[in-house]
């Protein structure tokens, strides 16, 4: 069909309004379930402790009639410490653009804060959950605060070649090999026989499917009605007790961290907290910053299966 001849067209225009939208999309992910199931306590110094102790092993022998007590040894707590470390976000704008009227935002400062605060919170679940090695640091060596798997020993599973000390110290990863329910099964028990009851657990979206596929399941893909497959597993119910499977963007995939939310938390020198910076030119700058660490209150209360594909 051939155009009207002589009509006015956008191609011609040069004084048409812009049409932006006034909502500004954005889908990172924002989810930080470790951070936000365990607890949130202070702290007084960059180097804090906590202590934890075992009850003595149980015994089922009698005493004789008229016996003569045996005093026993004192159970004696084990004294354990972590480092805070410091993370920040910033953003400066100019006084220009703060002055404009940006589509989709009140000021852009704020904006920006908000972007930086969430960038924060993502930066600190990376550090509470995955195997930073607990370091204090220097004049020209920033602090480290041990992350989870920096801890676990007592109910692990790991691949060839992989080990770990605790202690805040980084594990040797080993071989990856395939997720499965009898590697999922054998750390549970072992959580349960030291007296752990792990609640959640936190895995990466490759080993999110794995889960959903075990077979323990009546069958892997089950009809809800007609329209409607149900294909995924949230509750692992085992026989110690319900797992919550909780995926995350910022743990590592080959890493299935098994939670309990009671036995660790974050210990804050300084909450999160926005400062001026100083100005230097027509521009301000802001800065969100918080101090703190992992207070891993007792690692056998938690388990680890590690060295899994992550693809």
């Amino acid at each position: 069909m051939a155009k009207v001849t002589n009509a006015f067209d956008t191609y011609s225009a040069q004084a048409d309004r812009e049409a932006l939208s006034n909502v500004i999309y954005n889908i990172s992910p924002q989810q930080t379930p470790f951070m936000s199931s365990i607890g949130k306590n202070n702290v007084k110094n960059v180097v804090f402790d906590w202590q934890t102790e075992s009850l003595p092993t149980a015994s089922g022998a009698g005493q004789l009639e008229g016996f003569e007590l045996s005093r026993s040894a004192a159970t004696a707590t084990t004294r354990v410490s972590n480092v805070c470390q410091i993370s920040s976000r910033d953003a400066t704008v100019s006084g220009s653009q703060e002055s404009s009227d940006p589509a989709g935002k009140r000021s852009e400062m704020a904006h920006q804060l908000s972007i930086m605060s969430k960038a924060l919170k993502r930066d600190m679940e990376v550090a509470l959950c995955q195997k930073g090695a607990k370091t204090t640091g220097n004049a020209s060596t920033a602090r480290v605060t041990g992350g989870f798997e920096s801890w676990m020993t007592s109910n692990v599973s790991r691949g060839s070649g992989g080990s770990g000390s605790g202690g805040g110290a980084a594990p040797t990863d080993g071989t990856q090999r395939a997720l499965t329910e009898t590697l999922l099964k054998g750390v549970l028990q072992s959580c349960f026989s030291n007296g752990g009851e792990p609640s959640m657990a936190i895995c990466g979206p490759v080993n999110k499917q794995v889960i959903s596929g075990f077979t323990g399941r009546s069958q892997a893909r089950q009809f809800v009605d007609a329209n409607t497959v149900e294909a995924s597993v949230s509750i692992y119910s085992s026989d110690f007790g319900d797992l919550k499977i909780v995926p995350s963007n910022l743990s590592r995939e080959r890493s299935l961290l098994l939670v309990d939310p009671e036995y660790a938390k974050v210990s804050y020198l300084r909450d999160f907290n926005v400062q001026d910076i100083a100005k230097i030119g027509d521009a301000d700058t802001k800065m969100i910053v918080a101090e703190y660490g992992l207070e891993m209150s007792n690692e056998a209360a938690h388990g680890i299966v590690a060295d899994l594909n992550a693809s």
